[in-house]
C-alpha cells in the first residue's frame, strides 16, 4: 500500500530542536510534501522556509516511519536532519500556532503539556547522535 510522504526536518541549534505547534495541539516538526518530480531535500529546504522563514541545509536522512495522523489516515514520514544556514526570527506561517526552540534535556512525549509523536521524538533522538553531513 502505498501512503502520502511528508518529508520533515530536524532543524538543531545549539543544543536545541525547533517544534512547530499543529492544529490537532500537537507538536510537529517543520516539512511538507514534495511537488511532483521534487528532490526530497530540495522540498524540506522549501517548507522550513515557507513554514518559518528559516534557511537550513539538510544532512543525513535520521529517520522513516508511518505515522497515523487521524484514526485510520497514515501518512509517511520521511526524516533529515538539519542544520539553520543563520540565524533569526521565525516567521510562522498560517500552518502552524506557535514555533519554540525546545532544548534536547527537556524532550520527551510530552512538552508544555502537549504531544510530541513517538517518531518524531525518535527522529530527533537519532538526529542528535549523528554528524550532520548528507
Amino acid at each position: 500500500m502505498s501512503y502520502p510522504l511528508s518529508i520533515k526536518g530536524v532543524v538543531v541549534h545549539g543544543g536545541r530542536v525547533l517544534l512547530l505547534l499543529n492544529e490537532r495541539d500537537e507538536w510537529d516538526l517543520p516539512g511538507g510534501r514534495p511537488d511532483p518530480g521534487e528532490d526530497h531535500r530540495a522540498a524540506l529546504v522549501r517548507e522550513v522556509r515557507e513554514e518559518t522563514g528559516l534557511s537550513v541545509e539538510v544532512g543525513a536522512l535520521v529517520d522513516e516511519h508511518l505515522f497515523e495522523v487521524l484514526p485510520q489516515r497514515f501518512v509517511r514520514i520521511v526524516a533529515y536532519a538539519c542544520t539553520l544556514q543563520a540565524e533569526g526570527a521565525i516567521a510562522l506561517s498560517h500552518e502552524h500556532h506557535e514555533a519554540s526552540w525546545i532544548e534536547f534535556s527537556a524532550l520527551g512525549e510530552r512538552i508544555a503539556g502537549r504531544l510530541l509523536p513517538a517518531g518524531y521524538l525518535g527522529a530527533i533522538r537519532q538526529a542528535a547522535r549523528q554528524p550532520l553531513s548528507p
